[in-house]
């Protein structure tokens, strides 16, 4: 009976000690695991040290270049615009004068004329450029024909200036080829009123690189057009003008309109092209501010820069609406 009574005694004597025991000893997987959280800090670390350090790798001459090429340009342009010529050459205070000359008559054509050219050649691309995408890059189109389009598109958008004047003067100037295809046929183009060297015949050179342009820009778009709202607006008892007019186009307008106004600027800013073919004879804004700079008629670099400075305004304006439409029309394609 003693030795009975004094087993409880003795396990509640010796299990307080087990207990204190345990906690005092370090538990087996804990150490490692403390060790595996510590090293994996330092890997993480070095990673993201890694990153930082590519990224300023690549990016970093791209920004010298941004800053060399455009910012520094841009801000000589700014400065030089509201600035006056001092004696013999020295630079003088602030002007408003060369501002106010961009309201004389051949400024405000040359001003004029540029955004009917780029305005006409935009909505011609807008619109052409828009259905040869549909027809190749949309649903149902021939999908052999989608890689090289866009190929073609990549190259021929960036087929501009002089190679490109080059090959319309060789295709319809007064001799070219189709022309004088044409005249044996009996049709002779320049006695119909039509001309290479005028503003029509800029409008056409101008839509031939705007076409391949709007391609590329609305192949995204197309593409974010889900098969699924054909179907549905189908089963719903929609016809295709319907579908179109109340789905369609009203998803793909943020980026047709974006398109239309990068379209516009891509126009406005050219200079190349229009000078070869008309050797300055049509009042363009990018064409006066060469003959400024140039001094074959007027040789004064403050006035260049104020109407640079108008190209400059008019771009920066194309871009903010650019952004603004775009990130509207990127909802649809997430």
């Amino acid at each position: 009976m003693e030795s009975q009574s004094e087993v409880p005694v003795l396990a509640e004597t010796v299990s307080p000690l087990i207990a204190s025991s345990e906690q005092l000893a370090p538990a087996g997987p804990a150490p490692s695991a403390g060790v595996l959280v510590t090293g994996s800090g330092h890997p993480a670390r070095r990673e993201r040290l890694g990153s930082a350090l590519s990224t300023a790798l690549f990016v970093g001459p791209l920004l010298l270049v941004l800053l060399a090429f455009l910012i520094v340009p841009a801000f000589a342009v700014l400065v030089g615009a509201f600035r006056a010529d001092g004696v013999d050459g020295a630079a003088g205070g602030f002007t408003l004068d060369h501002i106010r000359a961009l309201g004389q008559p051949q400024y405000v054509s040359g001003l004029k004329n540029s955004v009917l050219l780029s305005g006409g050649s935009a909505i011609l691309g807008t619109v052409l450029g828009g259905l040869l995408a549909y027809a190749v890059l949309g649903e149902g189109g021939p999908a052999w024909l989608r890689n090289p389009l866009i190929a073609f598109s990549g190259v021929a958008a960036n087929f501009a200036g002089v190679p490109l004047a080059l090959a319309f003067v060789a295709t319809l100037g007064t001799t070219g080829m189709v022309t004088r295809l044409l005249s044996s046929a009996g049709i002779n183009l320049y006695q119909h009123g039509f001309s290479l060297f005028t503003f029509s015949g800029l409008i056409l050179v101008y839509t031939y690189f705007q076409i391949p342009l709007m391609v590329i820009l609305i192949a995204p778009a197309l593409d974010g057009l889900r098969r699924e709202w054909r179907e549905a607006a189908e089963n719903l008892g929609a016809s295709a003008g319907q579908f179109w007019r109340m789905v369609g186009l009203p998803i793909l307008a943020p980026s047709l309109l974006a398109s239309l106004v990068l379209l516009f600027g891509n126009a406005f800013s050219a200079y190349a092209t229009a000078y070869a073919l008309t050797s300055g004879a049509l009042p363009l804004l990018p064409l006066q501010i060469g003959a400024v700079l140039s001094g074959n008629v007027l040789n004064d670099p403050h006035l260049g820069q104020a109407l640079a400075l108008l190209v400059i305004v008019v771009m920066t304006l194309t871009m903010l609406i650019y952004t603004g439409l775009e990130r509207l029309g990127s909802r649809w394609r997430r």
